[in-house]
This record gives C-alpha cells, sequence and structure tokens, in this order.
C-alpha cells in the first residue's frame, strides 16, 4: 500500500471492493464502559443512553464497544452481541460503531468478529492476542485471518504493556497489505515506531493513550480512542481540530488542560474510574464485575481533583459525608460487584 494520507482501494477475499479512507472512524472515538444494573446484569437501555451522551452531548464521530474499557474480559459472547446491537439502535445512524472482538485465540475471535458484523457493526477491533504471546509470523497470521473472515474493516490495537507483545513495525507494515484492515489502535506509546508505519503505509492511526494524543498527532496520527474522552470529548476534539488546522500553540494549550485527566484516570484501572466518575454524573455506569473493584473514596475524591484540574466537575452525592464519598453513595446505580 502507498502512503498517500489520503485514501487507497483494495479487494477483499469475498471480492469486496473497499477504499481505505484517512479517517475511516472519525476523529474522535471513545472506548465506552458497558453499563451495569445494581446486581451486575448488563444495563442494555443504559448503554443506548450513554453512547446517545457520548455522541450527541461529547461530540464523538465514533464509539468502540466491548472494548477492555467495556469489560469484554468479563462479558459473554451473548451479552457482547447485545450490546452492539443496542448501541447501533441508539447512535448507529450518526456515529461509527467499532466492535471489540479480539480474543488470544483465533477461532473464537473470527466467531467473534462474524457475530459482530451480522449486528451491523461499522468496523472490528483486533487486539494482540495476550497472554500466550506468539511470535510476529503468528500475529500476522491471527489478523490476515480475522480480516479474511469478514467484510467489515478491521482495526487493530496494540497495546504490548496488556498483551505482553508489540506488533513490530515490520509486522504493520505487511498487515496494511490486506485490504481488510485499515486502522490501528496505538498504545505502544512510541512515537518513532508510529513514524514509520505511518511513513510506509497509509494505515489510519488512532492513539490509544489519552495524553500521547497531541504527540502521536504530529507524526502521523488521526485521532484518539479515548478513556477520559467519556467526560471531555469536546476539548479533546478541539485539541484534534486544531493541530490539524496548524494552530499548535493553541492545541498543545488545550493538551495540558486536559493532562490532569488524560492521566489521572488511569492512577487505577480506568474503567474503575470512568464508571465512579460517570455515577456523581447520573449517568449510566454501574458496579464494575469481578476481577475489577469499585474505586474507593479517596480513588473517586482524587479523581474530582483531577477532572477540576481538567475543567470537569464532578459532583458530590447530596448528603455525601465528604468530597471522598464512594461510588456506591454517588449513585443507587453502584454497588459491589
Amino acid at each position: 500500500m502507498t502512503s498517500t494520507g489520503m485514501t487507497s482501494t483494495g479487494t477483499t477475499s469475498t471480492g469486496t471492493t473497499r477504499t481505505r479512507a484517512a479517517r475511516p472512524f472519525g476523529r474522535l472515538v471513545t472506548a465506552m464502559i458497558t453499563p451495569m444494573t445494581a446486581d451486575g446484569t448488563v444495563d442494555l437501555d443504559g448503554a443506548g443512553r450513554l453512547a446517545t451522551y457520548l455522541v450527541d452531548e461529547q461530540g464523538n464521530d465514533g464509539l468502540v464497544i466491548n472494548g477492555t474499557a467495556g469489560e469484554s474480559p468479563t462479558t459473554t459472547d451473548t451479552e457482547k452481541e447485545a450490546l452492539v446491537r443496542a448501541v447501533l439502535d441508539a447512535v448507529g445512524d450518526r456515529a461509527r460503531i467499532v466492535a471489540g472482538v479480539g480474543t488470544n485465540d483465533t477461532r473464537h475471535t473470527i466467531e467473534l468478529a462474524r457475530a459482530a458484523e451480522k449486528a451491523g457493526a461499522h468496523g472490528l477491533l483486533v487486539v494482540t492476542p495476550y497472554y500466550n504471546k506468539p511470535p510476529q509470523s503468528g500475529l500476522l497470521a491471527h489478523f490476515a485471518a480475522v480480516a479474511s473472515a469478514v467484510d467489515t474493516p478491521v482495526m487493530l490495537y496494540d497495546i504490548p504493556h496488556r498483551s505482553g507483545v508489540a506488533i513490530a513495525t515490520e509486522t504493520l507494515v505487511r498487515a496494511a497489505e490486506h485490504p481488510g484492515i485499515v486502522a490501528v489502535k496505538d498504545a505502544k506509546d512510541d512515537t518513532v515506531a508510529t513514524s514509520w508505519v505511518t511513513a510506509r503505509t497509509d494505515l489510519a492511526f488512532y492513539c490509544g493513550s489519552d495524553a500521547m494524543t497531541l504527540a502521536q498527532l504530529a507524526v502521523g496520527s488521526v485521532g484518539v480512542v479515548g478513556t477520559a474522552t467519556h467526560f471531555v470529548g469536546t476539548p479533546a476534539k478541539q485539541m484534534i481540530l486544531a493541530y490539524e488546522s496548524g494552530d499548535v500553540i493553541e492545541a498543545r494549550r488545550l493538551h495540558r488542560q486536559l493532562l490532569p485527566l488524560f492521566t489521572g484516570i488511569f492512577k487505577t484501572q480506568g474503567t474503575i474510574l470512568v464508571k465512579a466518575g460517570l455515577a456523581t454524573l447520573r449517568l449510566p455506569s454501574g458496579p464494575v464485575r469481578s476481577p475489577l473493584v469499585n474505586a474507593t473514596a479517596e480513588e473517586l475524591a482524587t479523581l474530582r481533583v483531577d477532572a477540576a484540574a481538567a475543567g470537569v466537575t464532578l459532583p458530590v452525592a447530596p448528603g455525601a459525608g465528604s468530597p471522598g464519598d464512594n461510588a456506591a453513595a454517588a449513585s443507587p446505580e453502584v454497588a459491589s460487584a
């Protein structure tokens, strides 16, 4: 594939011709949490309402459903498909819905990919197989097998600090030859490696580490798949647009404004703090499933400070004894998993 920065075309294994867009999923994408009811059941109505908030009020161009932020390790295949359908029903007419389907079993990943495609997903997120640490040849075979099994465009997910293995530059370059692989969620935090791949392919790179977004834009990324963007989608998108328009000073100002929450949301596992923060805003959230645990009072208090530094107010529940009231006190929807 050529490095045009615009579009290119290719033919899938089923004969479908596809044009590779510069921004196949827009600029701003949030890896959405999965709302739960108090007893830990997936809240499909809440998922639709949260998706509507993220698209209509936070300005998201797309959403990732069933990613790690969505607690995919502890949701069933049936729940995953139902979530994709619920979110598509809510916002599929005005946002790109990417379904997380990656596992460390190629056959299971293909099953999930076909189910998400049947449900109507606009894209598929395929993470590097974790724990079994395949060699680069195995990664390439895995990604190609999944992309060849469907006609829905695939976004690879490179997150070595969780998966245990990075996708090497040469592997990404070879993966780009497959017309079904169109994008990368890049959480490797290696701008040199990103530079080489964006220089040699036309894969659309989306920053997968909130605080690295501005730096990644400078080396060819086209947007972000964010976590803190549950709360700061609008200014994050403004930062991207400012950089694209050449206003680097404004982009840097927004980056520095958002940095406390970009980093603070990961002071413990990100889903834990997103759910705690959403609960204070009376937005669908609920408990996390074990082995995750709900935010402590101290963690929520710290999140409030970080959010305030980024320009976001997370209210204290009426009658709460202190600014560090826990997520359960902040919302009746949140209880111990």
